[in-house]
């Protein structure tokens, strides 16, 4: 009934490999820029400040407002 949350996963690569020296090949500087190239084609869509169902509570509440002053005034 209940699942239970899997623990989060990295592929982490030592940066230094067994020998002790820098991976100093290209290949895994390629590598990275393609997957970014990847990342940035794709457009992150951003949250908006105020959700359509905030704003339309707000109108709401400020059209009975409104009303309600105007009778008062009235």
């Amino acid at each position: 009934m209940f699942k239970r949350r899997k623990n989060k996963t990295f592929n982490y690569k030592s940066r230094f490999s067994g020998d002790g020296k820098a991976i100093e090949d290209g290949e895994d500087e390629k590598e990275f820029i393609s997957k970014w190239r990847q990342q940035t084609g794709n457009k992150v869509k951003m949250k908006s400040v105020l959700s359509i169902r905030t704003m339309i509570l707000v109108l709401v509440l400020l059209l009975i407002s409104m009303y309600l002053l105007n009778q008062k005034i009235n």
